[in-house]
């Protein structure tokens, strides 16, 4: 039996799902003993997850769009509850050539995953709310803090990312001091410089949420290292 971490039993939703990091974090929560849905937009993606992880319940979704992410929280609820928990790994990475090569179709890419991200906060923002401890967290680049001509688009994707995330945690903090109560819903920033290697620190840190207050982790841009071998 494992460890209870806090995130035992609790519903978890992993957008953008079905990438290296997604995977390896959707078998970390399931040996936590949390309930997982892994998001994805590509069947064949979702077919492969389901046979290396059966335990995890699979979705396909545009999660760029709002009527379609309503039905996926239906169907949600419908069949497992409220959820507790979303990591965002909607991404990818689009660049070079210095500023000059910064174009609109690869900014139109790369616009897709705050698109994403505003999108299912939006939807799922009750349910981490009314949880009795909600966790939101995304991945975002270590390029917020210094961004390179070559990679403007990305870098302004992903602090307008990050800002989105701390008006998310304002708003649950705001929330708790209105009704007079402790807060229970934190949304949190993981940095990297590469998710590459950083897969299993990124589920790690994303279960030790739940074993902290939300007071401690609301409203934090984390930066996550390589392991020292």
């Amino acid at each position: 039996m494992s460890h209870d971490t806090g995130v035992r039993d609790r519903l978890v939703l992993l957008a953008g799902g079905t990438s290296a990091a997604g995977r390896t974090a959707a078998r970390a929560l399931v040996d936590a003993g949390a309930r997982v849905v892994v998001v994805g937009s590509d069947d064949a993606r979702l077919r492969e997850v389901r046979a290396e992880i059966p335990e995890v319940a699979t979705e396909r979704c545009d999660l760029t769009d709002p009527d379609a992410v309503d039905a996926l929280r239906a169907r949600v609820h419908a069949a497992r509850g409220r959820v507790d928990g979303i990591l965002h790994l909607v991404g990818g990475w689009r660049g070079g050539g210095g500023l000059a090569g910064q174009s609109d179709e690869d900014f139109a890419f790369l616009l897709r995953s705050l698109t994403a991200l505003r999108v299912v906060s939006r939807a799922f923002n009750a349910d981490l709310r009314t949880s009795d401890a909600g966790r939101l967290a995304i991945v975002s680049s270590t390029a917020v803090d210094r961004p390179l001509a070559g990679g403007a688009n990305y870098a302004a994707i992903k602090a307008a990312s990050e800002a989105w995330v701390r008006a998310v945690a304002q708003g649950f903090a705001k929330d708790a001091r209105d009704a007079g109560r402790p807060l229970v819903a934190a949304a949190v920033v993981f940095r990297v410089k590469a998710l590459a290697g950083l897969e299993a620190g990124l589920a790690a840190a994303f279960i030790g949420l739940w074993g902290q207050d939300a007071e401690a982790v609301n409203d934090r841009v984390v930066t996550l290292v390589p392991p020292v071998c």
